[in-house]
């Protein structure tokens, strides 16, 4: 089982860096002018696992930060991650 959590683990953190790198990437590309990373790849970066990465993205590069509707998404994908990791914690643990 040790195995699994580990591989687990090294699945979130790989994961985290892609979401951010993704953020860092889409900023320049928003700089540019150039074709750009649509807000729901981003999204979908921070649903599956890479949440941290996005809001250390957003911090890092100032990127997304004014824009309401992203952010309460990037909010409500966090408060659900928050809400299954409890769950998970009590039911699991």
């Amino acid at each position: 089982m040790s195995g699994y959590i580990a591989l687990l683990f090294v699945g979130l953190i790989a994961l985290n860096v892609l979401t951010f790198g993704m953020f860092g990437v889409d900023k320049k590309l928003a700089e540019s002018g150039s074709r750009r990373i649509s807000e729901a790849a981003l999204l979908q970066a921070a649903f599956f696992g890479g949440t941290p990465g996005a809001y250390a993205g957003r911090a890092m590069f100032r990127h997304k930060t004014r824009k309401v509707s992203f952010s309460n998404a990037l909010h409500v994908i966090a408060g659900f991650q928050l809400c299954a990791l409890i769950f998970a914690a009590v039911f699991f643990a």
